[in-house]
């Protein structure tokens, strides 16, 4: 893919977090190339953990299992002082 270029206008908060990234050294374009393929990562994660989440919901055994590991804690808490 050939190099591309991005312009933006940076608000006060954006322009804070490009000086705390630039503090940690290089240049604005390594830090914000960085910060993109950074953020581009944590959001595919969050996608995929709730992909899971959705597909553990769907599953019966999953459920079962939760509901049974729910029962033996139930049993195990002590009760609450009156």
């Amino acid at each position: 893919m050939a190099s591309r270029t991005v312009r933006a206008r940076l608000d006060p908060a954006s322009e804070r977090a490009l000086e705390l990234l630039l503090a940690g050294g290089g240049t604005e374009s390594e830090v914000v190339r960085g910060a993109l393929v950074e953020t581009a990562e944590r959001r595919r994660r969050g996608s995929a953990l709730a992909e899971e989440a959705r597909a553990l919901m769907d599953d019966s055994a999953d459920a079962a299992a939760r509901a049974r590991v729910m029962r033996d804690m139930d049993a195990l808490a002590p009760g609450w002082p009156e």
